[in-house]
């Protein structure tokens, strides 16, 4: 899933969740066959949540107590079994670990617009220097006014606009070689590098993870049914 506000966009890969304040106007476009599971907190519960959005790692343990949690009726006995797994759920979203898998936009117009227009066709080949022609500033303003509106080094915003880009044609079934060079790196392994320096593994066992996952969803449906 893609979801996005007015700050920014976040990628949402399978298996992954994302946290989502209360009061923030937001999109999802879905990037494939999707299928999802949300849990609504009250505002007396979400006390010392993040204030932001955040992409969450979902542990195995998560990840059951959530799809138990959307089977539960919405007023349950807080002492209960059905108040344990959602006292669980709660803690265990506090601990979820953020992904690196935010795209925050600049507060500036111009420099919003330029990064807009960046991620309907990003590459890895544009540079500083560009941009920094494109907006006819210094490439030192240029790389304090991006960092200090976005929290990150272009650089690092570069890579992730990439892997946003990348992240849904792959578990589509595109080559590697062909999202590499679609996005500007100069071969397979520069990407696979890339990759796995925010992902934390290769993109074929990325998109193998990703499947079993699916598939193990597929098998519980066809348990519960019959």
């Amino acid at each position: 899933m893609l979801v996005r506000t007015g700050e920014g966009a976040w990628m949402v890969p399978p298996h992954q969740g994302i946290w989502i304040p209360a009061g923030i106007e937001h999109s999802i476009a879905m990037l494939g066959p999707v299928s999802t599971r949300s849990v609504y907190l009250e505002s007396a519960t979400a006390v010392g949540m993040p204030t932001h959005c955040q992409v969450l790692g979902i542990s195995r343990l998560l990840r059951e107590l959530l799809i138990e949690a959307v089977d539960l009726p919405s007023e349950y006995d807080a002492d209960g079994r059905a108040g344990m797994i959602m006292s669980l759920a709660i803690e265990e979203i506090r601990v979820a670990p953020e992904l690196p898998l935010s795209l925050p936009l600049p507060t500036g117009e111009k420099l919003a617009a330029r990064c807009r227009r960046f991620l309907e066709r990003p590459s890895a080949q544009e540079t500083i220097d560009l941009w920094c022609r494109d907006l006819a500033v210094s490439r030192r303003t240029f790389t304090r006014r991006f960092q200090r509106e976005t929290g990150l080094t272009f650089s690092a915003w570069q890579r992730r606009a990439c892997l946003v880009s990348a992240l849904p044609r792959l578990l589509r079934g595109e080559r590697v070689t062909t999202l590499a060079f679609d996005l500007g790196y100069s071969s397979p392994a520069a990407f696979t590098i890339m990759f796995k320096q925010i992902m934390g593994t290769a993109p074929q066992n990325y998109r193998c993870a990703s499947h079993c996952v699916r598939d193990q969803d597929s098998d519980r449906r066809v348990r519960r049914s019959g």
